[in-house]
């Protein structure tokens, strides 16, 4: 690959950025992936803060029995983030939270109808997901630590 199509070598307009940009790789990264666990574990916290609540929500969705795919959403979405947020086990646990923010962009796309505009949201999640699903948890991780990773 010659420099014009290889991103990671392209010529920057200004290349005393260079230094800035590669410092800073890591560090975007880890902080993505805090951010995004840390939101996971907030959005998943409310479901374990009202089980009854998310109970209802879930087999308003059309999940039966609630009492069996709510806590398992809670916990997903909850026990997930956390480990997300700190690079522990990450691959599993965006491919957990993958699988339910694709239930989610079906849901709001197909059965509301909604479609881009209701699911744009969830699609976002969804790609972020699949980003640490791809790379795992970086060198600044759990994972990394500790040397092992899915």
């Amino acid at each position: 690959m010659s420099a014009t199509t290889d991103p990671s070598r392209a010529k920057l307009i200004i290349p005393a950025l260079g230094r800035l940009y590669s410092s800073l790789h890591d560090a975007g990264e880890t902080l993505l992936r805090i951010v995004a666990g840390g939101f996971l574990a907030i959005h998943g916290s409310q479901k374990i803060v009202n089980p009854f609540g998310a109970t209802e929500m879930v087999e308003g969705l059309g999940f039966y029995p609630g009492v069996f795919w709510s806590p398992l959403l809670a916990c997903t979405e909850f026990f997930g983030g956390i480990l997300i947020a700190f690079g522990l086990f990450t691959r599993p646990a965006a491919f957990a939270g993958l699988i339910v923010l694709l239930v989610t962009v079906w849901f709001h796309w197909v059965t509301m109808g909604q479609g881009f505009s209701g699911a744009e949201k969830s699609l976002l999640w969804a790609a972020i997901l699949a980003f640490f699903v791809i790379r795992g948890g970086n060198r600044q991780s759990v994972d990394a630590r500790i040397g092992k990773a899915f």
